[in-house]
C-alpha cells in the first residue's frame, strides 16, 4: 500500500489521520470567474459554489489525511454518522487523495475528538 490509495475501510479509518485546518471556511454563491482563493468549486444548474477562506466563515475544515481511494466503500458513511450521533452537521468534499468535512466552526474540536476516537477504534 505504500503511497497508493487505501480503499479497505478498517484501513481508511485506521489511517485517516484527521488534520483541523486553522481557517475558518464559507460556502458562498458566485457569478462570473471564480474567486482565486477557492478550495472548491461545484457548478450546479442551480449556480456555482464557492468554499473559501474568511474571517467571517461558519465552518471548520477538516482533511482526512489518508489517500483514500474514490471507489473505497463506508468511510463518509462512518465518518458521517459518528458526527450525526453527536449532532453534528458535516458536508464532505472528496478530492483525488483526501476528503475534507467541513463542520460547523464552535464544533471544530469536538469533530477531532470524535474522529481520533474513530481512528483509535478501527
Amino acid at each position: 500500500m505504500a503511497g497508493g490509495p487505501v480503499r479497505e475501510l478498517a484501513a481508511m479509518l485506521a489511517g485517516m489521520a484527521p488534520a483541523l485546518d486553522a481557517r475558518r471556511w464559507r460556502f458562498v454563491l458566485v457569478e462570473g470567474p471564480p474567486p482565486q482563493d477557492a478550495f472548491a468549486l461545484i457548478r450546479e444548474d442551480d449556480g456555482t459554489t464557492a468554499i473559501l477562506p474568511g474571517v467571517t466563515g461558519d465552518f471548520a475544515r477538516v482533511t482526512l489525511t489518508v489517500h483514500s481511494a474514490l471507489d473505497g466503500v463506508g468511510l463518509t458513511a462512518a465518518v458521517a454518522g459518528a458526527l450525526a450521533q453527536a449532532g453534528i452537521a458535516c458536508n464532505v468534499v472528496a478530492g483525488f487523495h483526501h476528503d475534507h468535512i467541513f463542520v460547523p466552526w464552535a464544533r471544530a474540536d469536538e469533530t477531532l475528538a470524535i474522529l481520533q476516537r474513530l481512528v483509535a477504534a478501527a
